[in-house]
């Protein structure tokens, strides 16, 4: 039997690439002016029904034509482009892969969009703009090893995710 070590390992390394990748890409984007939509109504609080499927279907709900960047079998990662501001789409085939993905992203800190088996990561403004189109929920999370070389320094026993 093989030690699921390796493949925890692995699925670590995978993870941390693809928040390095997202991170980079939230850190170039620019947003000059945030008077898109979703906000205009001032009385609107209820986002509609929470957008599922494919990544190219979430997307098409966005008005986003998706870059894909990452196609793999756990992880679709697109950059889109809208009137309201670039963010990156990502989707996931397991819930579990998704909450695991969004714990270790939460260490670069960022604004992050969360829906079932999907992320929209952006500027805070976007992501609200998306939000009247996608629904889901915003969760926020500042840097948690600001300016470290890398090294996790193993402090991560402080949230367990069995329940």
């Amino acid at each position: 039997m093989r030690t699921s070590t390796n493949i925890c390992a692995r699925r670590a390394a995978r993870t941390a690439l693809a928040v390095v990748a997202l991170s980079l890409a939230v850190a170039c984007t620019t947003n000059g002016d945030a008077e898109g939509r979703g906000g205009d109504g001032g009385g609107k609080p209820a986002p509609p029904k929470e957008a599922t499927g494919s990544l190219e279907q979430i997307a098409a709900q966005a008005d986003c034509e998706p870059n894909i960047q990452t196609d793999a079998a756990e992880l679709r990662q697109a950059n889109c482009t809208t009137g309201d501001g670039r963010y990156v789409l990502a989707t996931f085939a397991t819930d579990r892969g998704q909450r695991e993905w969004i714990n270790e992203a939460k260490n670069y800190g960022g604004t992050y969009l969360v829906g079932r088996k999907w992320v929209a990561v952006g500027d805070a403004e976007v992501l609200a703009a998306l939000r009247g189109r996608l629904g889901g929920t915003v969760e926020t999370a500042s840097p948690h090893h600001q300016g470290s070389s890398g090294d996790d320094g193993g402090s991560e026993g402080d949230h367990s995710a069995d329940h």
